[in-house]
């Protein structure tokens, strides 16, 4: 019988800023998001959500993203600090 190991997350402490949706033309990861401006389609400027949210691409998962790209690399806790920091930088 094989165990699997599910990894446990606090959440990513995302504030809803929509800073990451408005510049996804500036990362050749989420380009394929961009409606032409730079800011994703799916993205409801109104409301700062995203009008896919149960079906966003992966990228857009932060957690998945995580298991899938970083976890063998570094500690969750180390991704939400250094993406928190990034996400502070953005205009």
């Amino acid at each position: 019988m094989t165990i699997v190991k599910q990894m446990v997350f606090t959440p990513f402490p995302c504030t809803a800023c929509g800073k990451c949706c408005r510049l996804v033309g500036n990362n050749e990861q989420t380009a394929f998001l961009d409606r032409g401006d730079g800011v994703c389609r799916h993205f409801d400027e109104a409301t700062n959500l995203c009008g896919i949210y149960a079906d966003r691409p992966l990228v857009c998962r932060v957690e998945d993203y995580y298991r899938t790209y970083f976890s063998e690399q570094t500690t969750w806790e180390d991704f939400v600090r250094i993406n928190v920091e990034i996400c502070r930088k953005l205009p």
